[in-house]
């Protein structure tokens, strides 16, 4: 036997224990701040997108974040890709295969829009 197939053969012989668990901290998870910050557990939002909300003064509460994640599931059930969610004054580009918000429009910005490469439109 070689030295690389000796070494893979204590390797496999070897018994791990499993890590210790780590004690919470009291502090929220990260999970919580994501949430908290996004309204939503699971739907990111790209800097691009970060910034055209900030830019187009586009503010949304986590009701409505929910509306989109609502939106989105929709959409991933049908099979969608990259859809345009439409809520009251906002449209938002959402890759739902990645969960992440790619760009919103407000109303004043919709009249001249054209959305390229999506695949469908959930009105939320």
């Amino acid at each position: 036997m070689n030295i690389a197939n000796s070494r893979l053969q204590a390797l496999a012989d070897a018994q791990y224990s499993p890590a210790p668990q780590r004690q919470q901290t009291g502090g929220p998870s990260f999970a919580d701040a994501l949430k908290g910050a996004t309204g939503s557990d699971d739907l990111k939002v790209s800097g691009h997108a970060q910034s055209r909300l900030q830019s187009r003064g586009i503010e949304m509460d986590g009701t409505a974040w929910d509306r989109v994640k609502e939106g989105v599931d929709r959409a991933a059930a049908k099979g969608a890709r990259e859809s345009l969610v439409l809520m009251d004054d906002v449209a938002l580009v959402v890759s739902v295969k990645n969960r992440t918000v790619i760009t919103a429009v407000d109303k004043a910005s919709l009249k001249e829009s054209v959305f390229t490469n999506i695949d469908s439109a959930v009105i939320v």
